[in-house]
């Protein structure tokens, strides 16, 4: 069995455990939409995977989507991300190094960036009666493209200035 079929399995037991305790039904389609998180990689909003399910032909309703992300949030299996636009974001959160976000304020690209510990031993001493279990970092910025528009903009600015005061 591999590591990502490890991590599958880990967290059905962890979402009937959630759904045993809270009460709720355990449907084919809350699996459906569980397995298919985990077995892709990366950031997702509900069109995406509203889509991406239709793709493998497993027809699921966007209510139900809507509700069982609900449920994944509720018992930490998903993470949900609002990176500056309108739409939220998901990610799995077991199986996932910790990593931080690189966000474009211009464009609203993301980028995932892995990184080392952001605390080292000591520092995780100091944190006392609290265990790191994931953590995200947002770095928000201007992308290179969007800072090479905006310089070309803005040549583009001083010329018509400059072609202006010539012209008069």
């Amino acid at each position: 069995m591999d590591s990502n079929q490890k991590v599958r399995k880990q967290v059905k037991e962890e979402f009937i455990r959630y759904l045993t305790q809270h009460k709720h039904r355990k449907t084919p389609e809350r699996f459906a939409i569980l397995d298919h998180i985990y077995s892709t990689k990366g950031h997702f909003d509900m069109d995406s995977l509203y889509r991406s399910m239709m793709e493998e032909n497993f027809r699921v309703s966007r209510a139900t989507l809507y509700n069982t992300i609900e449920l994944l949030l509720d018992c930490g299996l998903v993470i949900k991300h609002q990176f500056g636009a309108n739409v939220a974001k998901y990610e799995r959160t077991y199986g996932n190094e910790n990593h931080d976000h690189i966000i474009c304020t211009t464009c609203g690209q993301v980028w995932e960036a892995k990184n080392s510990n952001l605390f080292t031993a000591a520092q995780l001493k100091k944190i006392k009666k609290f265990t790191v279990n994931y953590y995200n970092l947002y770095i928000y910025g201007t992308c290179s493209k969007c800072m090479h528009a905006k310089k070309m903009e803005l040549m583009k600015q001083e010329r018509e200035e400059k072609n202006k005061k010539n012209n008069k």
